[in-house]
């Protein structure tokens, strides 16, 4: 029996604002924030101080102490977590262990999307009610979409999805779409912050909207902090050095707040956990930024920025506007755990996918390349150890083996919205969606 048709009791938990420290419940189980005058996120105090690893649910949910759920969904994956052997020798390094998320069945993993980012939706969509009625709005470059496509069309939620154009060839489905998902696009020209925007102007346009949320998302960064669990379970412990490429850098948050949640469970050992994050040059605002040790995110103009996006290989690493500044966010994260990012270029980040397969036997999305790349760079300039616990978050890897082994099906747009296109337009292109 799948462990999700089991009886499922909702995980109990509080909410915390990181900033001013205010303890609250999740009102209507979907609160992103607390409402104060300094914007911050909020965390979830987790009624299980420690862990159970409930190896009796599938996928993801065997974390589900740790996560706002209320219900499990069909069909979730989880990440998985080894040691490796290949690239460790290849480096000279004797404790790195590889946290791979994507489709390689032959280790156990199965993530039909290939990426990560089925975490958050299988975490995000479980939050849900099992009565939800309205639609849950996604922005994304386009793994994140996939992610949330493939748990909405099978589990049966209503979903409006907005994509870049640019970004269409990553929506590929291993099974056909059902019609509760809708798709608008930005035209030709247009990225994703384009397309943050314009899921804002359709949250705004009828209260059938529900946000996603973003990093604001309890359930978003819990979910994506199965990664860490999941390398925790496998080495014992916390690991001293977490890599992972970033685009919003959600997931990096996720990681740091998973490793303050082991610490005080008390059963994994200390929290020295280093984060070094990594970004695909020229576009590279959170390596700018750190590097001036701002907590205003240093973003070029936009027609800059659409240019150097353009030229990037990892496209899904390319927000205008991440979570930076807020409380418990980004520069947060970074600065608390002596962490640090680093600039990977096209062709850096093409040989180290090449070096990872041939050593590890396994092919890697170009953002998990940028990742591996910044491990090389990490390991050249000193800044780990030999005798260091690595983790190494491969966020997606697989696909040529996925694509060559089922047919795939396309996610056509039901209405394509140019760039900067005005609230009524964008009012009116998505409730004819949902008449």
């Amino acid at each position: 029996m799948g462990g999700w048709s089991l009886k499922f009791v909702p995980t109990e938990y509080r909410l915390v604002s990181v900033g001013s420290g205010r303890i609250g419940k999740d009102v209507g189980g979907w609160t992103l924030d607390m409402s104060e005058k300094e914007p911050s996120l909020i965390r979830a105090i987790y009624e299980r101080k420690e862990i159970r690893l409930r190896n009796e649910l599938e996928g993801l949910y065997r974390f589900a102490d740790w996560l706002p759920i209320r219900r499990m969904l069909k069909n979730p994956s989880v990440p998985i977590c080894y040691r490796s052997e290949g690239l460790a020798n290849d480096l000279g390094l004797k404790k790195l262990y590889i946290i791979f998320n994507g489709w390689w069945p032959e280790k156990g993993a199965a993530m039909s999307t290939g990426t990560f980012k089925e975490c958050e939706a299988y975490s995000v969509c479980a939050r849900l009610p099992e009565n939800f009625d309205g639609s849950l709005v996604v922005a994304s470059a386009g793994n994140t979409a996939r992610a949330f496509v493939k748990v909405c069309s099978d589990n049966d939620i209503s979903l409006l999805l907005f994509v870049p154009h640019d970004n269409l060839d990553a929506l590929w489905f291993d099974t056909p779409v059902a019609s509760c998902v809708k798709l608008i696009c930005v035209a030709p020209g247009g990225d994703y912050y384009d397309s943050i925007l314009m899921s804002t102007a359709a949250i705004a346009a009828s209260k059938r909207f529900i946000p996603e949320g973003g990093a604001k998302n309890i359930a978003r960064r819990d979910g994506m902090g199965t990664t860490l669990l999941s390398a925790a379970a496998e080495i014992g412990n916390i690991p001293d050095v977490y890599f992972q490429a970033v685009g919003s850098g959600t997931g990096a948050i996720a990681a740091w707040e998973a490793a303050m949640r082991l610490e005080s469970d008390g059963r994994w050992g200390p929290n020295n956990m280093r984060l070094i994050l990594s970004q695909n040059a020229p576009f590279i605002p959170m390596v700018e930024s750190l590097a001036a040790d701002s907590r205003v995110f240093i973003v070029v103009d936009d027609d800059t920025a659409r240019r150097q996006i353009s030229q990037v290989t990892a496209k899904v690493l390319t927000n205008r506007n991440p979570p930076w500044a807020i409380a418990g966010g980004l520069y947060d994260a970074v600065r608390t755990t002596a962490g640090t990012i680093l600039g990977v270029s096209n062709d850096e980040a093409g040989q180290a996918a090449s070096r990872f397969q041939r050593l590890e036997g396994v092919s890697i999305s170009p953002a998990a390349a940028v990742a591996v790349s910044s491990l090389i760079q990490a390991v050249q300039r000193g800044i780990v150890t030999e005798s260091q616990t690595i983790a190494l978050n491969i966020t997606g890897g697989g696909i040529d083996r996925l694509k060559q082994n089922h047919p795939l099906y396309k996610l056509e747009p039901s209405v394509i919205l140019p760039p900067n296109s005005d609230a009524r337009d964008i009012k009116d292109a998505v409730t004819s969606l949902f008449v």
